[in-house]
């Protein structure tokens, strides 16, 4: 069975989509709707921009989520029996396993990036990666600081990022190094992604979600709150809208798909991130690009 898988934020790169862009008719077509409903040529930052201005949330974003569907809609062959999505990756799988319009899904991820955006910048607050802590030992840890600091992302066993305000981040980096850590490396991100901090983003983003029409999608979609096989509209907003403040459980999500019948997870947008996770997950699994 065949898995498709989504990247989320970090895949980015200058001149992602251009071969896209230029190779099809109907893929130029929706680059340059995407920015007619964007209101800006992200076209031009995706193709000829910085790192720097790739990095901005309202530009990541969006532009990750065009590279990931548009390439999907461009597969002769795309016939996914699952898909899932990390982060951001969750609604371009929506879009393309039929649940979300290509229009409703673009605006419903810069509300996100725009939310997510203002959040970080009510509170200093940032992320850090955690190697070689079982899940379960960096959850204890976790409790243990004051201040915000939670699991935001179970990447594989052996890795999860943990997200909260900068002082408890820190002093939880500390803690982990003392108990036995790899590494506990505190990232160049903007802000405490998938977790309470987000709260201000999740209110603003529930109702434009409330106010979309999710349909029933063509197949499964394992949602990273959830981790097991929605297909549900009402069950998938509810899952989407919980997302910006519940954690990303992608080793959850790959195990119950390898437990489902996955043997394939075809990776599509920009990157290859998702397949060394899936290979960490489950040895055997088959993984490609699309």
């Amino acid at each position: 069975m065949k898995a498709y898988i989504f990247p989320g934020q970090g895949a980015q790169f200058t001149g992602m989509g251009k071969d896209l862009y230029e190779g099809s008719a109907e893929a130029k077509a929706l680059f340059e709707k995407a920015n007619e409903i964007l209101g800006f040529r992200i076209t031009d930052i995706m193709f000829e921009g910085s790192a720097e201005d790739l990095k901005q949330t309202k530009v990541t974003q969006p532009a990750i989520f065009l590279h990931s569907v548009i390439l999907a809609k461009s597969l002769n062959d795309f016939a996914p029996d699952m898909v899932a999505g990390h982060s951001l990756g969750e609604f371009s799988a929506l879009v393309a396993n039929g649940a979300l319009s290509f229009e409703d899904g673009l605006r419903l991820v810069a509300a996100r990036a725009q939310a997510m955006q203002e959040a970080c910048e009510a509170e200093p607050s940032t992320m850090a990666a955690v190697l070689g802590l079982a899940d379960e030992k960096v959850e204890e840890l976790c409790n243990q600081i004051d201040g915000i600091v939670v699991p935001a992302n179970y990447n594989c066993p052996g890795q999860l990022v943990i997200s909260g305000s900068v002082p408890a981040v820190e002093a939880a980096c500390e803690l982990m190094k003392e108990n036995g850590a790899k590494r506990a490396l505190v990232l160049p991100v903007g802000g405490a992604f998938h977790s309470p901090l987000m709260k201000p983003a999740e209110e603003k983003l529930a109702e434009a979600i409330k106010n979309t029409t999710i349909n029933k999608p063509i197949c499964p979609v394992y949602q990273n709150v959830s981790t097991t096989p929605v297909s549900d509209p009402e069950t998938i907003k509810a899952n989407l809208i919980a997302q910006l403040t519940g954690a990303v459980k992608w080793t959850q999500s790959v195990q119950n798909m390898v437990a489902d019948g996955a043997t394939t997870f075809i990776e599509v947008g920009p990157g290859k991130v998702l397949q060394g996770l899936v290979k960490k997950i489950h040895r055997e699994a088959e993984t490609m690009s699309a």
